[in-house]
């Protein structure tokens, strides 16, 4: 992390294999250790990762593509797939794209708390592929994961499979040729592509949220590469995604979701009473962190096709929020013992007593449900579980040149 003499406290994990006896012993041993190293010296004066001088630096390396992706192999500078190697060049062509100032602090981004500057903001998206006109929105996207109420801290380093998938909105969608109609949110488009992978690289560099030391997801998702998709605002039939959250129509903004993965809704029904019931009956699911947390903010991608059923039906969005609210709530009989002891425990301050008739929501409000419309022809709209303990952020897209 930077620190050389950091004093950390080592808690092992998991522990749903260990007994109760085994866990009060750790929790002894942890308590133990950190009043060891509080009353002992601290790191007076560490130089951490944050520091300017050292966020970047040029390395020597042969001059071919294999030499160098060893290197970032090597060193884990890579997330798996080959990257395009960040020259000076590269990186200050990048740069000038943007007004920010190379060594601007954007955020710190935990669990390793290194410093985002803008340059090293740059290099991952060199490394990822970006087009230089990619930065603003990519050092937005940074500004946004940063915010307290997404909690990226939790997201970096759970076991849960979560990705941050981001959704941009407003007129830079047409201006880098994002995609957002057939495949949104597969393969095939350079934009899509290569800012969902930047993210990734930053936050893996910057936060040091490696596999394996930090990111302790037990399986891990696909959209842990990339996930990144536009808002189809041509075929919604209402205000886009931006200008709900207080933008106007020229501005452009990109939104973080901490999502766990994505389901697939395929329905015929083109009424939208029986379209809202479909999608209501697909959402519950008993090992949910939506409905365990109740804090988080699940999203549905509806296609043009089921879009247009609303439309015709004369919901708005708000609408739509609400009946799905109240539509898919569970209820606690589903769980199973160790589910509902658990819930019965971390959620006793908002529900008071759970019992199995108690109906648990999939967000504290309506509003907190997420919805854009995306994706080409089809019957078929996409339901995005969030990690549970997290919000939905949007920041505008600024400082481009």
């Amino acid at each position: 992390m930077g620190y050389a003499d950091l004093p950390i406290a080592v808690v092992p994990h998991p522990f749903g294999a260990h007994s109760r006896e085994r866990i009060r012993a750790l929790a002894e041993q942890c308590a133990n250790d950190i009043a060891k190293l509080a009353c002992g010296a601290t790191a007076q004066g560490a130089q951490g990762a944050a520091t300017s001088a050292e966020q970047t630096r040029e390395v020597e390396v042969a001059h071919d593509l294999d030499s160098i992706n060893l290197l970032f192999r090597e060193r884990r500078w890579a997330d798996g797939l080959p990257i395009v190697p960040p020259t000076s060049e590269r990186v200050q062509r990048m740069l000038r794209h943007t007004t920010r100032p190379p060594q601007e602090v954007i955020a710190t981004l935990p669990p390793g708390f290194g410093a985002a500057t803008t340059e090293l903001i740059a290099v991952n998206a060199v490394m990822a592929g970006c087009d230089p006109e990619y930065l603003p929105l990519l050092i937005a996207a940074i500004e946004a994961a940063a915010a307290p109420e997404f909690n990226l801290q939790a997201i970096q380093a759970t076991t849960n499979p979560a990705a941050v998938w981001l959704i941009v909105s407003g007129p830079i969608v047409q201006r880098l040729g994002m995609n957002a109609g057939v495949n949104c949110l597969g393969q095939g488009n350079w934009a899509n592509a290569t800012l969902g992978r930047a993210l990734r690289l930053v936050l893996q560099n910057v936060g040091r949220a490696l596999p394996g030391d930090m990111d302790l997801a037990t399986h891990g998702q696909p959209g842990k590469y990339l996930f990144c998709c536009p808002e189809n605002e041509a075929a919604s039939p209402w205000e886009p995604l931006h200008v709900e959250h207080g933008y106007t129509r020229e501005q452009s903004a990109v939104t973080v979701v901490g999502a766990e993965g994505t389901v697939n809704m395929n329905t015929q029904a083109k009424d939208a009473n029986e379209l809202i019931q479909a999608f209501a009956l697909s959402m519950p699911r008993p090992t949910a962190n939506d409905y365990r947390f109740g804090r988080g903010g699940p999203w549905i991608i509806i296609s043009p096709e089921h879009a247009e059923c609303f439309r015709a039906a004369g919901l708005n969005k708000a609408q739509v929020k609400q009946r799905l609210w109240n539509e898919s709530k569970m209820p606690a009989r589903l769980l199973v013992p160790a589910d509902m002891r658990h819930i019965q425990d971390l959620r006793r301050s908002d529900l008071g007593t759970v019992t199995p008739d108690t109906l648990l929501a999939i967000c504290r409000a309506p509003e907190d449900l997420g919805i854009i419309v995306a994706g080409g022809p089809g019957t078929h709209s996409v339901y995005v579980s969030s990690f549970g303990v997290t919000r939905a952020v949007t920041r505008e897209i600024t400082g481009a040149i």
